[in-house]
């Protein structure tokens, strides 16, 4: 595809991934995915990957998967037939989860020089998008940025070999690693090749391509699964968004567990590096409940370790990582690649980083390759769960002295000029300067983004944080109390800031 005058490729990106309209039918929203734009995409992945490895064209191994999207399939055939025009050899791997894309560049069986994943994660059915690997792992903001540029310039050479292209059974190799995985760190005395026999673990895979973990993984390991659900890949996405963090999602898996009255229930979203669980009685693990669970299953292991985190988490998961545990909670900006990063870099610093999770579900694990793997995650669980079974107790158990906040909530207030960066800035510039004339409230030292305030009087008891949004003309704000009422409390006071200020539209927080 020649260079093009009328695409506008920087859009496509996403911080660290590209995404965009690919389909036809939510009014606004105008196609700028196609396959034309994609097929360039594949040359340019493919181009970009001889040059950063020193390899040429001819002589790399490209993996490509797919989730339920409904154009998915057209959209990698366009990629393939790019990378392949330019003499890549490809493997297609068909329906797929983000992880194992990057686990093809490092299984021994597949030994890619690099993989792409279609999806947009949680986003709607209308949209796709892709997410580049090598064996470094994801790929960076910088990098897309350069294969964006790559395929805006279009100079791609044209091999004159013949297509190679290969279907391979990714998602099963990566399967059976996770099961024996399991296996071998439960050590089941008498069950050791089906440690979860005599449990009833469900799976809501959203209509995603996370329905695997129940067939192959989940039932090889001897656990009924009856009663799991949305387990077919859909790309209409029918009985509710895939994502962990979604109120009817959680409330639908919920639901589930306690009608079938299950043992476990976990839920992924679309691409399967977010996830989520649900105990017995019905209860949420996600969001702080989620970091606690995996974070005390990682201490135990690893004494004293740097759990990293976003900096939306709350003040109890803190007092229980720092004062049960005795790790170190180190929180740091949104974003997961952020918090991978920051984890990475306190590694090469000296200071041990076991696991970087975000409240969303995106959890990475030194031990694998800090890839963000949600059914990766969730094995960890399901280790735990049949070893507090043989010993009588319940996975939860281990989280017994978290304080779970009363209540917590977020409000997003739009920015209403150009210059929304300056203005978010001078928002919280003047934010600080307010919370210095309040006797209760205080500024928290040492955050890496935004205001995060502390809120000391009885009857707020909790805190409140503004930051800038990654990617929207937006401040988010962050509101947690321990008590009934504090988020309301915290709310009307700093309403009555906000109000004074120009250029803000703080309408989510007066409703």
């Amino acid at each position: 595809m020649p260079p093009s005058t009328t695409i506008n490729w920087a859009t496509l990106q996403n911080g660290s991934d590209i995404r965009g309209v690919a389909l036809e039918g939510v009014p606004g929203q105008t196609v700028n995915l196609t396959p034309e734009v994609v097929n360039t995409l594949g040359k340019a992945f493919a181009t970009w990957l001889s040059a950063e490895l020193d390899h040429p064209l001819d002589e790399l191994t490209i993996a490509i998967g797919r989730d339920s999207r409904l154009s998915g399939p057209e959209l990698m055939k366009a990629a393939i037939a790019g990378m392949t025009s330019l003499g890549c050899r490809v493997f297609d791997v068909a329906m797929a989860s983000t992880p194992a894309m990057f686990m093809a560049t490092v299984l021994p069986e597949f030994a890619c020089h690099g993989a792409i994943m279609m999806t947009a994660s949680h986003l709607p059915f209308n949209r796709n998008g892709l997410k580049f690997f090598t064996r470094r792992g994801g790929l960076g903001k910088g990098d897309i940025s350069r294969i964006l540029e790559l395929a805006e310039q279009g100079n791609f050479s044209t091999a004159t070999a013949p297509d190679l292209v290969e279907s391979r059974d990714l998602i099963g190799a990566y399967a059976a690693g996770l099961v024996q995985q399991i296996r071998q760190s439960v050590n089941h005395p008498d069950h050791f090749d089906q440690p979860l026999q005599g449990l009833k673990i469900i799976v809501d895979a959203g209509n995603g391509a996370g329905g695997f973990f129940a067939s192959q993984v989940l039932e090889p390991l001897g656990a009924d699964t009856t009663g799991s659900q949305f387990l077919d890949p859909d790309g209409t996405f029918p009985n509710h968004v895939p994502n962990p963090e979604d109120a009817d999602a959680m409330a639908s898996i919920c639901q589930a567990v306690v009608a079938q009255k299950a043992d476990f229930g976990l839920i992924f979203d679309t691409d399967v590096d977010r996830g989520a669980a649900v105990d017995s009685d019905g209860r949420e693990l996600n969001r702080n409940r989620l970091i606690a669970l995996i974070a005390a299953i990682v201490l135990q292991e690893h004494p004293g370790t740097t759990i990293v985190t976003d900096s939306t988490t709350s003040d109890g998961l803190t007092q229980f990582i720092e004062g049960a545990l005795g790790g170190i909670h180190h929180r740091f900006k949104r974003g997961y690649k952020n918090v991978i990063n920051e984890a990475i870099r306190l590694n090469e610093a000296g200071q041990p980083s076991w696991l970087a999770i975000e409240a969303s579900g995106h959890g990475a694990m030194k031990e694998n390759y800090f890839l963000d793997d949600g059914a990766y995650l969730v094995s960890k669980l399901l280790i735990e769960l049949a070893k507090a079974r043989l010993s009588g107790q319940r996975l939860t158990d281990l989280i017994a002295t978290l304080q779970d906040p009363h209540d917590s909530q977020e409000y997003r207030l739009k920015i209403l000029v150009a210059e929304a960066q300056v203005r978010g800035a001078e928002v919280m510039n003047q934010l600080k300067d307010f919370v210095a004339t309040q006797p209760d409230w205080a500024v928290v030292p040492n955050t890496y983004e935004g205001v995060r305030v502390a809120c000391q009087s009885p009857a707020e008891n909790g805190w409140f944080m503004v930051r800038m949004s990654l990617h929207d003309p937006v401040l988010p704000l962050n509101i947690e109390s321990n008590v009934a009422g504090g988020v309301a409390k915290i709310g009307d006071r700093l309403r009555a800031f906000l109000t004074s200020l120009a250029d803000l539209d703080i309408s989510a927080l007066e409703k």
